[in-house]
């Protein structure tokens, strides 16, 4: 599959058909580093300006000191958001959404959304799916 410049194209039809071969992979890695959970919500909360580190933890309930710090850690190095450390006793660090960070913002709050939205339905669609599986491994 090439396009019109002879360049190898991921695909011949669908969202890839455009990419070429050769980002693919890169392309995976940046969709997994922003579309998991953790990334997700920190995007959102970032949203309301710089944030201090144990103001982060308060605010995503459930997430680990440690999946925090790492998930921070990738979100800076892939200039998502910017960390500022500032010369103070005791120390403060802030985290802040940078243009590119922010240019995933209303993505996110609209997955954040429509995960809400249809969180009882969800709920219920996994609940018959693991009775209707309970009930077809007793068989």
């Amino acid at each position: 599959m090439q396009d019109s410049a002879g360049i190898g194209m991921a695909a011949s039809v669908g969202p890839c058909a455009s990419i070429p071969a050769d980002h693919m992979d890169f392309i995976r890695q940046v969709l997994d580093r922003v579309g998991d959970k953790w990334s997700m919500l920190i995007i959102a909360v970032l949203e309301g300006g710089p944030t201090r580190y144990t103001d982060l933890q308060r605010q995503i309930p459930g997430i680990s000191q440690r999946m925090l710090t790492h998930t921070l850690h990738q979100l800076t190095e892939d200039g998502l958001i910017s960390r500022t450390a500032y010369a103070e006793v005791p120390p403060r660090v802030e985290y802040a959404l940078v243009p590119l960070g922010g240019g995933l913002n209303e993505i996110v709050k609209q997955l954040i959304g429509w995960a809400a939205d249809h969180h009882d339905e969800i709920r219920a669609n996994r609940s018959r799916a693991g009775t209707t599986a309970s009930s077809a491994s007793r068989s």
